[in-house]
């Protein structure tokens, strides 16, 4: 055998053991799921195979078509996260007094698990709440404001929550993507008389176009693809204002056990996904000159 053949056979059998747990835990499932979307299966008998019927039946669902419209409107959060998390990296990147502790703070969101957040929200969102409290001592409000119970407003205090949670993550990502790049480029662009608008705007940006892009395809993904704080907070109410589709997949395939269905709506979500994800790439990649 020769060195080259060896080497690739090395690097297969090193290989081997990610590209089974990928089989067996993604590719499989994928694969297999897919296949449900065409069929009626209940979790008990076996599959039958019904073509678009699941399609048919979820387009023509004004449940579903709310559901989509509410996870097309939770985009939203993606705008308003990538730049406070932006400006906070700046912030964060210099070195002033207590920054060390600034940063934990930002970043403990991260870590907490998605239940006790949703059980603190939910505290501060109540009628009594520390929110309402606060701004009735603003004299901002004068009745309290029902965040979770006005289906006007629901879907915007959970995704309110999302930005909250989330910030932390992205903004150290953009703090590695900054303390990567060369100080002698703003060095020289300080002598030839760029503010720090113009360092921000001409060197910052440009440079971390590749963390952005990262950025942004994971915020997309992750709001498009929300269900722990709707479930948490909110259960889909008020008045079902807080669907989101992936929410929706779960009350069609683990309340009502209808696999076919809550498949065929998340194969749906699936190809929003790569679509957001293509058009991210598309746009924002950087260009090579």
């Amino acid at each position: 055998m020769s060195a080259s053949k060896k080497n690739t056979l090395q690097a297969w059998l090193f290989l081997a053991p990610a590209l089974l747990l990928l089989l067996a835990f993604s590719f499989w499932p994928v694969g297999f799921g897919s296949y449900l979307a065409f069929t009626q299966y209940n979790l008990i008998d076996a599959p039958v195979w019904v073509g678009l019927d699941n399609f048919r039946e979820l387009f023509a669902d004004e449940l579903f078509i709310a559901s989509l419209k509410n996870s097309a409107l939770y985009l939203l959060v993606v705008p308003a996260i990538q730049v406070l998390a932006i400006l906070l990296a700046v912030l964060v990147n210099n070195q002033l007094p207590g920054i060390k502790f600034y940063r934990a703070a930002y970043y403990l969101p991260v870590v907490t698990t998605v239940s006790v957040i949703g059980v603190i929200w939910n505290f501060m969102y109540t009628d009594d709440g520390a929110l309402n409290a606060v701004l009735r001592w603003l004299h901002v409000i004068n009745e309290p404001i029902g965040w979770l119970s006005d289906d006007r407003i629901a879907l915007f205090a959970v995704m309110f929550v999302t930005i909250w949670r989330g910030l932390g993550w992205y903004m150290v990502l953009y703090l590695a993507g900054l303390q990567s790049v060369p100080q002698d480029v703003y060095e020289a662009a300080v002598l030839d008389g760029a503010n720090a608008w113009q360092r921000f705007w001409k060197i910052t940006v440009p440079l971390l176009m590749p963390t952005i892009l990262l950025c942004s395809v994971m915020s997309m993904l992750a709001a498009v693809k929300c269900f722990e704080e709707v479930q948490i907070m909110t259960k889909g109410g008020p008045m079902q204002s807080t669907y989101t589709a992936l929410f929706y997949a779960y009350e069609f395939g683990i309340k009502s056990l209808n696999f076919g269905r809550a498949l065929a709506a998340s194969l749906v979500m699936s190809v929003f996904c790569v679509a957001l994800a293509w058009l991210n790439f598309r746009y924002l990649q950087p260009r090579k000159k």
